[in-house]
């Protein structure tokens, strides 16, 4: 790990002054920074600002407009198909989001299918913000193919994830975000940076035989969660957000892991709107007694308490913002090493 903790603020303007160095418009590029950056408070890093040059990589190849000019293609109200024009995933979702909290003060519910979007990052950072207009938000996306149909050997179904999150009165949001494998992908990436094996469990190489190494599973499948049960949750999350959208779907969509090729993810966004079902008070009320009976449950032998979701997030994120986020060694060698080709400052001199 890199010996002096950087600061958010400073990760952010790192990574969105790469961005703006690869022709991304300064407002999408202080977005897709603090996605980033997001998830690494959160403790995610594994899809935090390592990242941060693999979605450059589709910039520069042209797989990723850097200009990102989402196109409203359907409007039925509460309902509407976003068109994103291989844009950058975060900025269409982050619109897409948007118009589903607006439709949902004016029908209750907002959905919004998108079609030609790109890999978003985590999932939480857009439904979290459905919360802070007293909605409950709901995205699911299809990724590229990660695990084979339940049965099989090759890779067609993506890890598919979804996430929930719902306004929690006096306590940090409740969020749900999830993938429909064993593991999320980018944690074998992470694992192949560092060195580090994988648990059993997490993976089988192309010959379908269990392994902990993290470049045979990237070469081979994810497993997913609670066998069947998640590869079924993972189609269905397919049809939900390729299908449905018109978008690509299956082994037709195409990952950040890889530099060019059109990416073709689908993304299906809602946000309901809570006072069109009860009023506000009285949801936060029961929401926070909710938490009460969750934590007050009696804990098994050696645990110290229980945690609601996204409970264990929002205290990583306070406790990074006071002392700055760790970044490994391996990883902050790669990103000073793409600035310096880039021609902006490295991350480590702001260590300094």
């Amino acid at each position: 790990m890199s010996d002096h903790p950087i600061q958010a603020e400073r990760l952010a303007a790192f990574a969105a002054a790469a961005y703006r160095a690869m022709g991304v418009p300064e407002a999408d590029a202080a977005l897709l920074a603090d996605t980033l950056v997001q998830a690494d408070l959160w403790g995610h890093q594994s899809h935090g600002v390592m990242r941060t040059f693999w979605y450059g990589e589709r910039l520069r190849s042209g797989a990723m407009r850097a200009v990102t000019k989402p196109e409203v293609v359907v409007d039925g109200g509460a309902v509407a198909v976003l068109d994103g024009c291989d844009g950058i995933g975060q900025v269409i979702t982050a619109r897409a989001m948007r118009e589903a909290v607006d439709r949902s003060k004016r029908h209750g519910i907002g959905a919004v299918a998108v079609r030609n979007s790109g890999h978003f990052g985590t999932a939480m950072y857009f439904t979290r913000t459905a919360t802070e207009d007293g909605c409950i938000g709901f995205l699911s996306t299809n990724a590229s193919p990660a695990m084979a149909p339940w049965g099989g050997r090759r890779k067609l179904i993506g890890t598919n994830p979804w996430s929930i999150a719902a306004p929690a009165g006096r306590h940090p949001p409740m969020l749900l975000d999830i993938a429909n494998t064993a593991v999320a992908r980018g944690k074998l990436y992470l694992a192949r940076q560092r060195g580090e094996t994988i648990p059993e469990g997490w993976a089988i190489d192309a010959e379908g035989r269990a392994t902990i190494d993290p470049a045979a599973g990237i070469a081979g499948n994810i497993l997913p969660m609670a066998g069947h049960k998640g590869y079924a949750i993972a189609a269905m999350m397919d049809v939900l957000s390729g299908v449905l959208s018109g978008s690509g779907f299956g082994g037709a969509v195409v990952g950040p892991y890889v530099p060019e090729g059109r990416s073709g993810v689908g993304h299906l966004v809602m946000a309901l709107n809570i006072e069109a079902f009860r009023p506000n008070a009285d949801f936060a009320a029961d929401m926070e007694r909710l938490i009460a009976d969750i934590k007050a449950v009696p804990r098994a032998p050696g645990v110290k308490e229980i945690h609601y979701p996204g409970e264990l997030e929002a205290r990583a994120e306070e406790r990074q913002r006071r002392h700055g986020v760790v970044i490994p060694e391996d990883t902050l060698a790669e990103l000073d090493a793409a600035a310096r080709e880039l021609g902006i400052a490295t991350l480590s001199s702001l260590t300094d």
